[in-house]
């Protein structure tokens, strides 16, 4: 199953604080690669919606950029900065938080 947009457009943002806080430095096909890795394909992200949310958490002082040169290509890397280490803490947490009151809500019981 392959969660719907609706679902990964509210958590993307902590989404790619998460890989970056993991990781260090990537560029945008790498986190989409990497975040289709790690759920076993059931959260894929467009770059339709990456750049834009890369550009949001740039434009808001959470990543840093930094562009390679490899051949004739030209690769733009994240990482997040001092701020953005600190917001990614917290957005894992508000997430945390919100998923656990989501499971009391819909008194979802674990096994």
């Amino acid at each position: 199953m392959i969660y719907s947009t609706e679902l990964i457009k509210g958590t993307l943002k902590t989404i790619v604080l998460k890989m970056l806080s993991d990781n260090k430095k990537m560029y945008g096909y790498e986190i989409t690669q990497h975040v289709k890795e790690v759920t076993k394909d059931k959260i894929l992200i467009s770059e339709g919606a990456l750049y834009p949310t890369l550009h949001a958490l740039e434009s808001e002082g959470l990543l840093k950029t930094e562009t390679e040169y490899i051949g004739k290509r030209v690769r733009k890397y994240y990482t997040l900065s001092p701020t953005g280490k600190s917001k990614a803490k917290e957005k894992m947490n508000e997430l945390t938080d919100f998923i656990n009151t989501l499971t009391f809500l819909l008194d979802i019981k674990h096994a």
